[in-house]
């Protein structure tokens, strides 16, 4: 007897990845929200003052307060989008790549100064 399978057997059913694959486009939708609001703090003065929260921490805690609302609405709305479904998670790993590089690039001085 053999244990190759036969043709005729079923595939396993895969499981939805579309929570999975969420969370990791959010972060990198997360991060890239970071970078952005940070360049654009540093670029425009009453904006800066309009993200200072709190005082000692100044416009900081506004840029990351708003980045990270940026990131959880992205997971929501991706989770809602994706959840039962199978994606591919190499395509989407490699977009959140992009994004954290992007991300980083944004916030390198020599680069953003060029904003």
């Amino acid at each position: 007897m053999s244990n190759a399978p036969s043709a005729n057997a079923e595939r396993p059913e895969l499981l939805p990845n579309g929570s999975a694959a969420a969370a990791v486009l959010s972060a990198g939708i997360g991060s890239l929200a970071l970078a952005l609001i940070n360049a654009i703090a540093d670029r425009t003065a009453a904006f800066k003052l309009l993200l200072t929260f709190s005082k000692p921490v100044g416009p900081l805690s506004g840029v990351t307060t708003i980045a990270v609302v940026f990131w959880i609405a992205a997971w929501i709305f991706l989770d809602l989008l994706w959840k039962r479904r199978e994606l591919p998670l190499s395509r989407i790993g490699w977009g959140a790549i992009a994004l954290f590089v992007l991300s980083l690039l944004l916030t390198f001085p020599p680069l953003a100064d060029l904003f």
